[in-house]
């Protein structure tokens, strides 16, 4: 009787599907908040994390300098 073969996909090497991986401090009532944010939305804690990084990226305001600077948008 034939036997199915296994097959073995290809993995790509750390660091090749756009993440990268890092340590953050953060206070423990940050942490806190976001524990309960992740509660109540069902989404985990990096989930979390990226979308407020995402949200700060493309909403900061640079100030001082000349004054005229605008967000970076990508």
């Amino acid at each position: 009787m034939a036997r199915d073969a296994l097959i073995v996909t290809m993995k790509h090497p750390r660091g090749e599907d756009g993440y990268r991986t890092f340590s953050v401090r953060l206070r423990e009532s940050m942490v806190n908040q976001m524990d309960d944010i992740s509660k109540e939305t069902g989404r985990s804690r990096n989930e979390l994390i990226g979308l407020f990084l995402a949200y700060a990226l493309e909403n900061y305001r640079l100030e001082g300098g000349d004054g005229n600077a605008q967000p970076k948008r990508a």
